[in-house]
């Protein structure tokens, strides 16, 4: 099914079923952070129509909210309030627009150079570690569903078929859904009372984030791990298209996007929005890429945000169901940061590659804290930056040069 070949409904429908693709894990960050997954519906759609404005409509993206935020957001929240959060989240706007106009004037060469395998490899691996243990919390708190909604996740990754394949995470929600309501574990009381149609929360009572300068340092060095796998994912729609969006219109313009969704999505109470790699693995099986089709999934978006009865019901799910899929899609990133170290064939015989990758995890595993004052940074954030750090520091190592024959 080409894009040539579809007619307007078509399109209609192709676009619905993207968004589903995308729905599992666009719910499911608000609602292991503490936000409305009614606001992060109407920030993905809102954000999606932002970058293909910016984008001049050519590149076929949809954004999403981002995992590599969910442990930042916990934390951040815990210490400066969701309100000084959201804020913070303004700073990993202003890390978009930075990168995109240092691509603009030295290309990507200058995101090699500071942000290489060696030091986004581990970086993935933490996003993915330090979210382990709020996993299993969730999950033990009734190991019957977690396990029911954790393999029903496994067997559609593995022996699902075409477009199933791709919705693992609604599946296992679905089904541990369906479960729990048998157990009779489902609070139904809220989705009662809830109205049909209403405006998501942020937008019926829209008020200012309450800015924190420690929330917006903080989240400043949480964004690298995104900005890098943007850049992956430009490259990969560029593939599955045949068409270069690096050149037209520019890696500058979709870095700009993304930063501009993500800065929308802090004022209107969303978690950031960045690319998502599920829809591209959509198009990529349909062989639909024509930008319309993902501004139909945008708009899907914005409809589904403000049916109250579903914000109420996606708020019912049980935390075991969703603890379930967690042992699963935080395994995952980690398994990512790992397989992005291994593609791009990182020398783990090189005491210099060693040095970095040992700091960077031991950092954030351990829970490091730099504190300065009212200023503090830890986590993710922290070994980022020390992996930066000791990326620009340290002596790239020699290379042998063949032994001369006699």
């Amino acid at each position: 099914m080409s894009n040539l070949q579809l007619s307007p409904m078509r399109k209609t429908i192709v676009g619905v079923q993207f968004l589903f693709v995308a729905f599992g894990a666009t719910v499911l960050v608000p609602l292991l952070v503490g936000l409305d997954p009614a606001t992060a519906l109407f920030t993905a759609g809102l954000g999606t129509f932002i970058f293909h404005f910016v984008t001049k409509g050519k590149v076929p993206i949809f954004l999403g909210s981002s995992f590599a935020f969910i442990a930042p957001i916990v934390y951040a929240s815990a210490h400066w309030g969701m309100s000084g959060t959201l804020a913070g989240i303004a700073g990993v706007a202003l890390v978009y627009f930075v990168m995109s106009a240092l691509i603009k004037w030295q290309g990507k060469k200058l995101l090699d150079k500071l942000f290489p395998p060696v030091v986004i490899g581990p970086v993935i691996i933490l996003i993915g570690l330090s979210l382990s243990k709020s996993a299993v919390d969730m999950a033990k708190t009734n190991w019957i569903l977690a396990f029911i909604s954790l393999g029903v996740a496994v067997v559609v990754l593995s022996m699902g078929r075409g477009l199933m394949k791709l919705v693992p995470v609604i599946s296992g929600i679905v089904v541990g859904y369906l479960v729990a309501m048998y157990m009779g574990v489902v609070d139904f009381t809220n989705v009662k009372a809830a109205p049909w149609f209403a405006l998501p929360p942020a937008l019926a009572h829209f008020h200012l984030p309450q800015f924190s300068w420690e929330a917006f340092l903080y989240m400043i060095p949480v964004a690298i791990a995104p900005v890098i796998e943007h850049v992956g994912d430009v490259y990969v729609v560029s593939a599955v298209a045949d068409k270069d969006f690096t050149e037209s219109p520019g890696l500058h313009r979709t870095m700009l996007g993304d930063g501009l969704a993500c800065l929308a999505a802090c004022f209107l109470g969303g978690p950031p929005v960045t690319t998502y790699s599920e829809v591209t693995g959509a198009m990529s099986i349909t062989k639909v890429t024509n930008p319309q089709v993902i501004r139909i999934a945008a708009a899907t978006a914005i409809i589904f945000s403000i049916i109250g009865k579903l914000s109420a019901l996606l708020r019912s799910i049980p935390p075991a169901v969703l603890g379930g899929i967690m042992l699963l899609l935080f395994g995952t990133i980690a398994s990512v940061g790992i397989q992005n170290l291994i593609q791009h064939k990182v020398d783990f015989n090189r005491t210099r590659n060693i040095i970095i990758i040992s700091i960077t995890l031991t950092m954030g595993i351990g829970g490091a804290v730099l504190n300065y004052k009212s200023f503090s940074i830890s986590g993710i954030g922290l070994s980022a930056v020390v992996g930066v750090i000791l990326n620009l520091l340290l002596p790239p190592a020699k290379e042998k040069k063949p032994a001369k024959k006699e």
